[in-house]
């Protein structure tokens, strides 16, 4: 059948005969925008429906993406460390899981001092949608925990390590996404292609004494990675564990046994 036949049969809205270079001049010079599209929706309706839409930074989400109660994945490896899921995805907790690490993940809420008394070889903040600002319980969490644990953040979880240190993040004019976005990093000069899917990034002015930006996004030099120089932590803001690919960055993971076993 023909795609205008298919999407008719699961009642889903599609678009044609729109000038799509119109609109990614558009979004180019304004940013990303909100949006409706309908179908014998009267224009003015279809107008109100889009800027009544909610903005990304006025809503909860990871609340909704999580587990609930703490949850244990074994590896049978000598690692034991805490996930704390913000909406992790598989594919990291299987990268964790190949190299011998044990998972309990937890709440993106649960409180520091039961993962202390957890007493595990090392910390993961996972990935997870919406504004990191807004996730509070978890940059309390992470407060607590500096300098008792090795850590590590990926994406969601890079922010919220930012931001429990007092720096400050910004939403992206247009945000990062897709599969081939050129990372460099700072330490070798290597360039890296990885996978993002993020909207707010890391202001790196405000970032405190002892952070390192380790690497940086080629399309708009944003931080794209963090290390501190005096405790174990580092983190990403791509997707190292993408599937199914690209594979450039495995190394993180790697990286982060290193700390465990340091």
């Amino acid at each position: 059948m023909s795609v205008d036949e298919l999407l008719k049969q699961f009642d889903v809205v599609g678009i044609e005969g729109v000038d799509t270079r119109l609109l990614t001049k558009k979004i180019r010079i304004y940013g990303s925008m909100k949006a409706a599209i309908g179908v014998d929706v009267d224009k003015e309706k279809l107008i109100k429906i889009a800027r009544d839409q909610p903005f990304i930074g006025d809503i909860d989400l990871v609340d909704k993406v999580c587990v609930k109660e703490p949850k244990r994945i074994e590896a049978r490896g000598k690692f034991e460390v805490v996930l704390i899921d913000c909406g992790v995805k598989m594919s990291i907790v299987r990268q964790l899981l190949k190299r011998g690490i044990n998972l309990t993940l937890v709440p993106y809420n649960f409180p520091a001092e039961k993962i202390i008394e957890m007493n595990p070889d090392g910390v993961f903040i996972s990935n997870g949608p919406g504004d990191p600002a807004r996730v509070k319980e978890t940059i309390e969490t992470i407060r607590k925990l500096v300098g008792k644990f090795p850590m590590a953040g990926i994406c969601l979880g890079h922010q919220l390590m930012g931001l429990a240190f007092k720096a400050k993040t910004f939403k992206l004019k247009f945000g990062h996404h897709g599969s081939n976005q050129p990372t460099k990093d700072l330490e070798t000069g290597r360039v890296f292609i990885s996978s993002q899917n993020h909207n707010f990034s890391v202001d790196e002015k405000t970032l405190p004494k002892g952070f390192e930006v380790t690497q940086i996004n080629l399309n708009d030099r944003t931080v794209e990675g963090l290390k501190h120089n005096d405790l174990p932590i580092i983190t990403v803001q791509y997707h190292p564990e993408a599937g199914p690919g690209p594979h450039d960055t495995y190394f993180f993971f790697d990286r982060f046994v290193d700390l465990l076993r340091g």
